[in-house]
């Protein structure tokens, strides 16, 4: 849309959303309300504040000025009415599937999703008399021969996590509605710059902001969005009486993040795709796992439903890499650091046997161990001269042997 007359663009609005300096007397940035206790002039005031759920500043815990304004901004990207800012992606889907579904109800939930979250839904939900069962994220509009009647939520994740493998959201979706069925997506991966996650579909966007939304490897943070003012409130209650406050502190960083999302966000995806294509030439690797490539499996889903991708992907070895050798890799890595998150600013490596990617219902056959890469904001030539070295210093070990 034009920057005048009408919505702004989508960098204009990430700079601005959640910014109001008149209230602030002034300043562009808004204070971090470090505070529990707020006093009130009467018992009525008192009560007002309190109201179920607080919708002005009632109680630290409950949402404070620096907490609307990251929700706000959130929101607005994404497309959304509301935002709900919480201390991580997986507090966001646990009070989504806590508060929105009771005792009795049956949850779908895509088997490669983030390893905790398919953990929790199906080790951990029986005790609340819920039931949960995984299904092929491949599956498509395949999703309506899994529905029962008492099923109540879909929980997607696209790309996803380790495998990237791409699910059709919307075809899930359009059948998820025609039972009233609500669908949930984390989308850390695309970021809510990446995807109109309504347009897709999805009822709940959920996001790690710890990821590329804080953007510095030092805040964790969570967000859910979405349209439905009673589930809205119904979610805002539910993580009040959970006790998931986040920080004020973690609030500010994130949205201080979130100003440059886009720039980095560029760059990463950049530096990616440099990286990406330099080694889907390398003898070593039996396949990329990068859907933003055209050789990718999921590389038609993804051109259709998002505008560009991150500085996440993996590859898989042959079948002639062992795991010894595969870590041999990733520990002569010098620029490219060993750790587990990503969206940070740093580059990443972490490494997979082929036994430690679960897919129950989809099964996961790689003839060798995978590797996860965040390719980061360093000059790309420096890390493809690191994988390189790397790559030499796998296979004279293996010599070696």
């Amino acid at each position: 849309m034009a920057a005048d007359g009408g919505k702004k663009h989508q960098d204009t609005r990430l700079v601005h959303g959640g910014s109001h300096p008149e209230q602030f007397d002034g300043a562009v940035n808004p204070p971090v309300y470090r505070v529990s206790t707020v006093v009130s002039a009467d018992m009525e005031e008192l009560r007002q504040r309190s109201k179920h759920p607080p919708e002005t500043l009632a109680y630290g815990r409950a949402g404070t000025p620096t907490h609307w304004a990251l929700q706000e901004a959130i929101a607005d990207l994404e497309g959304y009415k509301h935002c709900l800012a919480l201390p991580s992606g997986l507090s966001g889907i646990l009070i989504s599937v806590l508060g929105l579904c009771a005792s009795g109800d049956h949850v779908l939930v895509a088997d490669n999703v983030y390893g905790p979250i398919r953990l929790v839904c199906c080790d951990r939900l029986a005790a609340w008399g819920l039931e949960a069962e995984l299904f092929d994220a491949s599956v498509g509009a395949g999703i309506a021969n899994q529905i029962r009647p008492n099923t109540k939520m879909i929980i997607v994740e696209s790309p996803g996590s380790l495998t990237f493998d791409m699910t059709d959201i919307p075809a899930i979706s359009n059948v998820a509605k025609e039972h009233e069925i609500l669908v949930l997506a984390d989308n850390t991966w695309a970021t809510p710059l990446l995807i109109d996650a309504p347009a897709l579909g999805i009822d709940i966007s959920i996001h790690s902001g710890t990821k590329y939304i804080g953007g510095h490897s030092d805040v964790a943070v969570g967000t859910l969005s979405l349209n439905d003012d009673d589930l809205y409130i119904r979610l805002k209650w539910t993580a009040l009486l959970f006790g998931y406050g986040l920080s004020p502190d973690d609030a500010y960083l994130a949205l201080r993040g979130l100003r440059t999302l886009s720039v980095r966000l560029k760059r990463h995806e950049e530096n990616a795709r440099v990286v990406a294509e330099w080694l889907q030439e390398r003898p070593e690797i039996e396949r990329m796992m990068c859907p933003g490539l055209p050789s990718d499996p999921g590389h038609a889903i993804w051109r259709r439903d998002f505008s560009g991708m991150n500085g996440l992907f993996g590859f898989i070895f042959k079948d002639s890499i062992s795991q010894d050798a595969a870590d041999r890799f990733a520990n002569s890595l010098n620029v490219f650091l060993r750790g587990v998150s990503w969206g940070g600013y740093e580059s990443l490596v972490v490494t997979n046997s082929k036994d430690s990617i679960k897919r129950p219902v989809s099964g996961w056959n790689a003839p060798g161990p995978t590797v996860r890469l965040h390719v980061g904001l360093e000059d790309p030539a420096d890390l493809i001269a690191d994988l390189d070295q790397a790559f030499a210093a796998m296979s004279d070990a293996m010599a070696a042997e």
